[in-house]
């Protein structure tokens, strides 16, 4: 079975982390959306919150489940059996972030990462550019899933 972990804080989960999930399902069986849990994070929206959001998005998609995680995110693939980190790139920035991180988990962990690079309708979208725009009640809806809009 070919397992994938999508790993993240979805602070919200945005229609940027919806492309990606989108279109990596027919690469793999099934993905976990993984949402790690730091304790010396400030977030907008609770655990419960954010892992609903996510459900709720993906309630009609038997291939997509959700879990939290303490820890190395490497650690908690091998835990599950996923050999494969998905991770969405929006540009050259996000690229040489992620490569150190990509190669650190092979090395320590043997997990692969797969980088999809997002569509350009979604590219400019982050969860904290729309946490600023939820701060100052702007209109944030076309840049998260229904499930958020609620």
């Amino acid at each position: 079975m070919r397992k994938a972990v999508f790993p993240g804080s979805f602070d919200p989960f945005t229609l940027g982390h919806l492309d990606i999930v989108t279109r990596a399902l027919p690469l793999f069986d099934e993905i976990v959306i993984a949402i790690g849990i730091n304790a010396d994070k400030k977030y907008m929206f609770s655990l419960e919150e954010r892992k609903r959001f996510i459900e709720e998005t993906f309630q009609d998609s038997p291939k997509i489940k959700v879990e939290t995680y303490h820890g190395l995110t490497a650690a908690f693939c091998n835990e599950i059996g996923a050999k494969f980190i998905l991770r969405g790139i929006r540009n050259t920035t996000d690229y040489n972030f992620e490569q150190s991180i990509a190669q650190t988990n092979y090395a320590i962990a043997n997990v692969e990462s797969i980088f999809l690079v997002s569509s350009p309708k979604v590219a400019n979208i982050s969860s904290t550019i729309v946490r600023d725009i939820m701060r100052y009640d702007g209109d944030y809806s076309p840049l998260v899933p229904k499930a958020v809009k609620k």
